[in-house]
């Protein structure tokens, strides 16, 4: 692994503080793997508008990843890379931008995330029209999936195809639908596509509001993954961001512990976060390891890491050391 370039760069380079943390991170979640441990991902923040697919697609692919947990925005928003790449605007100069200019976008239907804007039309519109055939189709059989399944139909279908704007390669998405990768995405209706489904459901397009399956389910059906997981293999925890994206799926363990009274499941058997967030004034996204100790979720022994940096550079830094690159 030190013989790749990337990697040896930053063995040699990351010695202290946040730097050491990337290596002892990516170093434990080698050691998971290699032990037979799974891993599960959680993505916040807009990781998929930073194109994290570049790193990510290739770990899916590599069998680095057994699970994801993401936010709804995450979810579409590797699509709206994949469909419509090349009609993004990036704006470097975004700290400057005044409320005129913002609302010269918000004409313009350009979607401003951070330095990135999204375009309604080519993005967004793209994928509903996809969606909404899905949806409709499942409405009138009586059919329901989750908010990923009905992703995963519309790239399976092939009606996505004729859009594709960036190597399908580089879509985590895409990866991932083709390993029918197990997920989970808590408060799906916090999301473009979310507002979408609901428009169609007061619309009267969409008959059965739920016909798009979503929190409770995804609670229960993870906790079926991690019970069935867990009897042969120790989970990892890799949390990117904060959130419900982490929040969520972290839970399933004291759930299942202390609401169902299944005190032989094991708990998470590797955690690491990345983020920016304080640690401090009640700020649960930036509460050390050791806090999740009490709730239950980590053992005093769970190999555990903070990084205290910003995602969009590490991640893909820590898949770097992982893939051996």
């Amino acid at each position: 692994m030190t013989d790749a370039p990337i990697s040896r760069f930053l063995r040699h380079h990351y010695r202290h503080f946040n730097a050491a943390a990337v290596i002892d991170a990516a170093d434990g979640y080698v050691r998971h793997l290699d032990g037979g441990g799974a891993m599960m991902i959680t993505l916040a923040g807009a990781m998929s508008t930073a194109e994290l697919g570049l790193s990510l697609a290739e770990m899916i692919r590599r069998d680095k990843v057994q699970a994801i947990s993401c936010t709804g925005a995450n979810l579409e928003e590797d699509l709206f890379n994949l469909v419509a790449h090349d009609y993004y605007e990036r704006v470097p100069h975004y700290r400057d931008l005044t409320p005129a200019d913002e609302h010269a976008l918000l004409r313009r239907h350009m979607n401003r995330v951070t330095d990135t804007c999204i375009p309604e039309e080519e993005a967004m519109r793209r994928l509903e029209s996809a969606l909404v055939d899905e949806w409709t189709r499942a409405d009138r059989a009586g059919e329901r999936y989750f908010p990923h399944e009905f992703m995963y139909r519309a790239l399976r279908s092939g009606v996505l195809e004729q859009y594709y704007q960036i190597d399908p390669r580089d879509s985590w998405m895409l990866a991932a639908a083709e390993k029918n990768l197990p997920m989970v995405v808590p408060g799906w209706e916090d999301s473009t596509m979310g507002n979408m489904f609901t428009g169609h459901v007061m619309s009267g397009d969409i008959k059965n509001v739920h016909t798009v399956r979503t929190g409770i389910e995804y609670m229960a059906e993870l906790a079926g993954w991690y019970q069935a997981t867990a009897a042969t293999r120790s989970i990892g925890f890799f949390q990117i961001g904060g959130g419900i994206a982490g929040d969520f799926p972290i839970c399933v363990v004291p759930m299942l512990h202390q609401d169902l009274g299944r005190t032989d499941v094991a708990l998470w058997g590797y955690f690491c976060q990345i983020g920016d967030s304080t640690t401090s004034y009640g700020s649960y996204s930036g509460a050390v390891p050791n806090e999740k100790i009490t709730w239950g979720k980590l053992g005093i022994d769970t190999p555990k890491y903070m990084i205290e940096s910003d995602a969009t550079i590490v991640a893909p830094l820590v898949f770097a050391l992982v893939m051996g690159q």
